[in-house]
């Protein structure tokens, strides 16, 4: 089939749309290939369960405006309906209408008489009514929840001194303030004091009050989202048939177990069996996993990847994890904390065969699972970095003029140009290799002591374990840098994005909220603010990033790593508290209004979202499945409207 791809697609509001090629899915054996397509399938039938986790009235709204959007008697031609069609396209791409990144309601540009008038134009079988509902009842509720920005502003709210749970739109609580729900987990952990492996406490469920008690709804084949869960269990099962060994086919045992009674010991079992299974081509991630989305970091949003082996990237990520206890041994932490035996350390470079939940269609480039310490102190953990992803990215920049704009000097960039894809991707194998698995709470420490702050302060870690071996000779040594003045390239990339070109990612007038970009900040920040290893300079009237002292800067890395480890190893919620709030929430206006206008006089789209290939059965003259083949040419609304359909369980 001649299936050429173009790696970038439309662009829309402050997204563009991306494509990813699914490099060597060819030369898998058809066995392989199916099992990839039934875990598909799997992957794609959450996507609701990750709507309705993102925002109580999402799923409402999302078919609402599909309704109107492919509605044949509207007029497609005018400038209202542009609007509300780039407005369902942020929902689509946002799992709601939350911003995906920021987090901040996104209120469109189309009127709300406009939407009432759609919503009486359409035919009223067509819109998701509730039995006895009118389409006027319809409009009255979804009206403020679309068009009011105070009226549940925020998906994640993190602002210090408020209520958390409250304030966030969230669909993780029910008529719960935060004390209430810390409360409740607090006497969870109490009663598990004692044993060896404990659950992870409310990462499947909802908690409501119901008669003033607090109780949690499981999300299970049995309890919420259960006929989402149930056809994720058929396409599990159905992967089970062409597995590649029994260790796969155990681990979808386990999963299903857990997916059926929602049993969070089971839970424990399936990420022990999950951690284990290293042979085989294919591997798959499907679950209520990352807790990012709950300001408390409890709660797991569902996400799906389907993944295959990229053997010769493969070969990086498993020499670094071969030398994972010296990594350990001579990391610049307190020997206290550090780990005497590392344990189950498994590396790979993979190709995404789909994305699906909370990793589409903006997904992460490297993956290190499972969460629990425990689980990762006893039977390690599994790293990996997504090698089509980050080649879709790179394709894209390709000669889009941001290094130019914000790079200090010809130098500077030269040296960025010549180093910083292969070291940015280096540091992504340290970060999740071996920067997540590093390190040891003490013994009695409670792994979510930092509560709110807790997700910062761990992509804060493993990004500063990454960065302090990413200069070290041992890289040169084995081979996985060039030399030992490489890493300055990574450093220079890394500081400038914490310091300033993420601001393009925010509102003016905003502070930042999002763990990932509040963790550069603050490593970026702390590190000017306690050497004179860098510092920020005018230069016609344009702010840049100069480092002049590079050994300084690492020494800088080493000393704030081993504060950060002390946090998390001790548990200490005040220390975290400090740094989180004095370096990365805040934001000086008038840089971030110069960076903006930089930024915007590129004409690039500051947030990347992918379109997932489709797989198609190609039959012989029996009906028998001969082949799988990968089809890049669906568009976006396309195959949004496809999913909608095609997937949809909850609405």
């Amino acid at each position: 089939m001649n299936n050429p791809i173009k790696y970038s697609d439309e662009r829309f509001a402050d997204l563009q749309m991306l494509r990813y090629r699914l490099n060597g899915f060819e030369d898998l054996s058809l066995q392989q290939k199916k099992y990839v397509y039934c875990l598909a399938k799997a992957t794609l039938y959450g996507r609701d369960i990750t709507f309705d986790q993102f925002g109580a009235y999402n799923l409402r709204i999302r078919k609402t405006l599909e309704t109107v959007y492919t509605d044949e008697t509207i007029d497609h031609q005018t400038e209202e309906f542009r609007k509300l069609e780039t407005y369902l396209k942020r929902v689509w791409f946002s799992n709601g209408i939350y911003h995906h990144y920021g987090s901040l309601k996104f209120v469109p540009e189309f009127t709300p008489e406009y939407f009432s008038s759609c919503l009486k134009t359409v035919a009223a079988e067509r819109l998701p009514l509730r039995e006895g509902e009118t389409v006027s009842e319809l409009f009255e509720e979804l009206r403020p929840v679309i068009f009011d920005p105070s009226f549940l502003p925020k998906r994640v709210n993190k602002a210090d001194g408020q209520d958390l749970v409250a304030t966030s739109a969230c669909h993780f609580y029910e008529g719960v303030t935060q004390r209430e729900a810390e409360c409740f987990y607090e006497e969870q952990k109490k009663r598990f004091a004692d044993v060896a492996e404990p659950p992870s406490f409310g990462l499947n469920s909802t908690l409501v009050k119901e008669d003033g008690q607090l109780k949690e709804v499981t999300w299970c084949a049995n309890g919420r989202y259960a006929k989402a869960i149930r056809k994720i269990i058929v396409w599990l099962n159905k992967a089970r048939e062409y597995a590649e060994n029994e260790q796969q086919k155990h681990v979808i045992d386990s999963l299903v177990g857990y997916y059926e009674t929602g049993d969070l010991k089971l839970f424990n079992d399936y990420c022990k069996q999950w951690v284990g299974c290293l042979d085989g081509q294919t591997d798959f991630i499907n679950g209520f996993i990352e807790v990012y989305g709950d300001p408390l970091g409890l709660k797991g949003s569902w996400e799906g990847l389907v993944e295959y082996v990229d053997e010769e990237a493969t070969r990086r990520t498993e020499l670094i994890s071969r030398h994972a206890q010296w990594f350990e041994d001579h990391s610049p932490v307190d020997p206290r904390f550090r780990k005497s035996r590392v344990k189950g350390v498994s590396a790979k470079v993979i190709c995404a065969a789909m994305l699906g939940g909370d990793e589409y269609p903006s997904t992460a480039i490297g993956i290190n699972l499972p969460n629990a310490d425990w689980i990762r102190a006893e039977y390690g953990s599994k790293s990996i970095t997504i090698s089509n992803i980050t080649d879709a990215y790179d394709k894209a920049a390709q000669g889009n003029g941001f290094r130019e704009e914000f790079v200090i000097d010809e130098e500077t960039l030269a040296m960025i140009n010549r180093y910083a894809d292969a070291l940015d991707n280096l540091h992504t194998d340290l970060h999740e290799c071996l920067g997540h698995g590093s390190g040891q709470l003490l013994p009695g420490t409670d792994p979510d002591a930092l509560k709110a702050y807790g997700n910062t302060i761990e992509e804060a870690r493993a990004d500063l374990f990454g960065l302090y071996y990413v200069a070290d000779e041992k890289l040169v040594e084995l081979g996985l840098t060039p030399d030992k003045e490489a890493y300055r390239a990574q450093y220079y990339a890394y500081m400038m994005n914490g310091l300033l070109t993420q601001l393009v990612r925010i509102e003016l007038g905003h502070q930042i909220e999002e763990a990932h970009m509040l963790n550069r900040a603050l490593i970026a920040r702390w590190c000017i603010a306690h050497g004179d290893a860098m510092q920020l300079t005018v230069r016609d009237g344009k702010t840049y990033l100069d480092i002049h002292d590079y050994p300084q800067l690492r020494r800088l890395i080493a000393q704030l790593l081993a504060e950060i480890q002390r946090i998390k190893s001790e548990g200490d919620y005040e220390a975290a508290r400090r740094l989180v709030e004095d370096y990365a929430v805040k934001v000086d206006p008038e840089l971030h209004k110069e960076i903006k206008s930089r930024y915007e006089r590129l004409n690039l789209a500051p947030y990347k979202g992918f379109i997932n290939p489709v797989l198609l059965p190609q039959y012989d003259e029996k009906g028998e499945v001969v082949d799988i083949t990968p089809y890049y040419g669906e568009g976006y609304a396309q195959q949004m409207l496809r999913y909608s359909s095609e997937y949809a369980t909850l609405i």
